[in-house]
């Protein structure tokens, strides 16, 4: 039975698709993040995404390795040559996604956190932020243990810009 929503419902389209995707990502990306890049179009079924996704594996496609998948030279090459095959509306949703998740990942490489326990159970907690060039900021903070160490790193990764800002005003005032 045919789907009444999206463009794409066949499995040779669903590999397209994904082939497509993972030609504009420079690095792997893992099965969670490559399956909501290729949900852009409401036709695919979790099922059918999860047997193209192992049909290209089979077929030397994509690599697979852990939970990261990549393009190989054969699905760069088909991906290439097929592409176009894809409805306009299709390509032009994924490019979008596919801009919306690069610019996510591009910001979180560039916020590191990290925290060591200290024999007592209280906490070091390092954060820091780069602009692309190089660390803009960074900063060691006192966390009381373990729980408020994951706290202060969560709030700075939602925050980081933010808290840059802050600082720098605050300096600057």
């Amino acid at each position: 039975m045919r789907r009444s929503y999206g463009f794409i419902h066949e499995k040779i389209e669903i590999k397209m698709l994904i082939l497509f995707i993972l030609r504009r990502l420079p690095d792997p990306v893992p099965l969670e993040s490559l399956m909501d890049l290729a949900m852009c179009d409401g036709g695919i079924s979790y099922f059918d995404f999860m047997d193209s996704l192992t049909e290209l594996v089979k077929t030397e496609h994509l690599q697979q390795k852990d939970d990261m998948y990549s393009l190989t030279d054969k699905g760069v090459r088909n991906g290439k040559t097929t592409e176009k095959g894809l409805p306009l509306s299709v390509r032009m949703d994924a490019e979008k996604t596919i801009f919306e998740y690069r610019s996510t990942q591009t910001r979180n490489d560039m916020i590191m956190t990290s925290h060591e326990i200290n024999p007592d159970g209280s906490c070091k907690v390092t954060l820091s932020l780069a602009d692309g060039l190089g660390e803009i900021v960074s900063m060691e903070m006192f966390a009381v243990n373990e729980r408020q160490a994951l706290a202060l790193e969560k709030g700075f990764r939602k925050n980081a810009e933010s808290v840059y800002n802050m600082i720098v005003g605050t300096i600057l005032a």
